[in-house]
């Protein structure tokens, strides 16, 4: 949570800012998994995997995911059917997209399973790289072109055993640029 805080810290006057929801996810991941959380690099193609629960678009007028979930990938290719309606329908969510093609990259929340919450009820995928905070980010890497392979990104994943983790030689703290050795 520490760390959580520190990288995406919560402004109660910034709409656009949705960190307290963020922290109820990860404080269920935590109580969820037993509390086994691991640094990892994905490469950004890893990332297009990512499933994605229900997003009404922050309250707009299009629902982006449904409750049954997608990939970043497939909502990705959502959004861009979507096109320039998306904006008018969910400006806040598009404002959201637009400020994280530019911000500094920031890390990803994910989990290995679906946790409790309305917005997982009813996901179909209930284990794989599961958000928990990142949607946006995810979204607005995929539109900017970022999820390709060779493009690193940082994530702290609850529920990894120890063995499902590969271990790299170095990395870059501002994650997208990352090549570790294999």
């Amino acid at each position: 949570m520490r760390r959580f805080g520190r990288e995406h810290p919560y402004d109660p006057d910034d709409e656009a800012n949705s960190n307290d929801e963020a922290r109820t996810h990860i404080q269920n991941a935590q109580l969820t998994l037993g509390g086994r959380w691991h640094e990892v690099m994905l490469e950004g193609t890893e990332v297009l995997d990512v499933v994605l629960p229900w997003h009404l678009g922050e309250n707009g007028e299009v629902e982006l995911i449904p409750r049954t979930g997608l990939t970043v990938a497939a909502a990705a290719s959502r959004l861009t059917a979507l096109g320039t309606s998306y904006a008018d329908t969910n400006p806040l969510c598009r404002r959201k997209l637009a400020r994280q093609i530019h911000a500094r990259p920031r890390p990803l929340f994910l989990s290995t399973g679906a946790v409790p919450g309305q917005d997982y009820e009813a996901l179909t995928v209930r284990e794989g790289l599961i958000h928990l905070d990142g949607l946006h980010r995810m979204l607005a890497w995929q539109q900017a072109g970022h999820l390709v392979p060779g493009r690193w990104v940082r994530a702290y994943v609850a529920g990894l055993s120890p063995a499902d983790v590969r271990h790299g030689t170095r990395h870059d703290q501002d994650g997208l640029n990352v090549h570790p050795g294999r």
